[in-house]
């Protein structure tokens, strides 16, 4: 077992009065991969949001180890996790329509003096610096067109995976990473997952309804409902629980 990299205490969300989000005491990243399950309107995606700063908490701390430091990350910016090595993916794509597939993942690699469209374009130190890097998963996920633009819902779901790979992350959220994704593909990011945890240490959380992926993939499992995280284990206690039956699997599933 590794050694934690997130530790929420006392974690709530509000929405107009509803607790969506409660989480008392946990860790993450104790795991090379971990998984986060639950039912619909259980609270993953926010609870995502307010690791990665991008919900705001009502109340509670969220720790984060880096280099046996202890960092309080609850009041910091989507841009300083990200420098910090804490990065995620969307569930919703946002994409730079006016670049191409090429230079959005050098735009993702510069730093706060270079994050404008006419910086990185005549930045030849930068593009000299990360060229290798990008080439290496554009030639991984065989893009037909890397100048072009990303067309399809599955190129851009794979862009936004490698703008987070390009960061070098310590912890990496993913929000249904493989969603839309065709099979050739899905096995081609489970396997840089592995790599990526095996070879380089990065711990990742995936928020995911696929539980074949998650079962295969995973070495820790959460169940979330109603804004708790009711159960945490291996796959296979995980998916023998009966609260995980009865809440979210259905008896057919046992």
């Amino acid at each position: 077992m590794r050694e934690k990299v997130l530790h929420l205490r006392n974690v709530i969300k509000r929405f107009g009065g509803r607790t969506v989000v409660d989480i008392k005491d946990i860790t993450f990243g104790t795991h090379g991969i971990e998984g986060l399950i639950g039912p619909n309107g259980a609270g993953k995606t926010t609870l995502i949001g307010l690791i990665s700063r991008k919900v705001s908490m009502d109340q509670g701390q969220i720790l984060y180890y880096q280099d046996k430091n202890e960092m309080d990350i609850s009041k910091k910016s989507l841009d300083e996790l990200s420098r910090m090595g804490l990065v995620r993916t969307n569930q919703i794509i946002q994409d730079f329509e006016s670049l191409s597939i090429r230079d959005s993942l050098l735009l993702s690699l510069a730093n706060s003096k270079h994050e404008k469209f006419y910086n990185i374009f005549n930045e030849k130190e930068l593009r000299k610096n990360t060229e290798k890097e990008i080439e290496k998963y554009l030639d991984y996920f065989n893009f037909e067109d890397p100048d072009g633009h990303a067309l399809s819902a599955g190129e851009k779901k794979l862009l936004d995976i490698i703008r987070c790979m390009v960061l070098k992350p310590k912890f990496l959220l993913m929000d249904e990473p493989t969603a839309g994704l065709p099979h050739d593909q899905t096995d081609k990011v489970i396997e840089l997952m592995k790599k990526k945890t095996k070879e380089e240490g990065m711990a990742i959380l995936i928020v995911e309804h696929d539980l074949d992926l998650i079962w295969t993939v995973s070495e820790n499992v959460y169940f979330m409902s109603e804004g708790e995280i009711l159960i945490k284990g291996t796959p296979d206690e995980i998916r023998k629980n009966k609260t995980v039956i009865n809440k979210y699997m259905g008896e057919s599933e046992c």
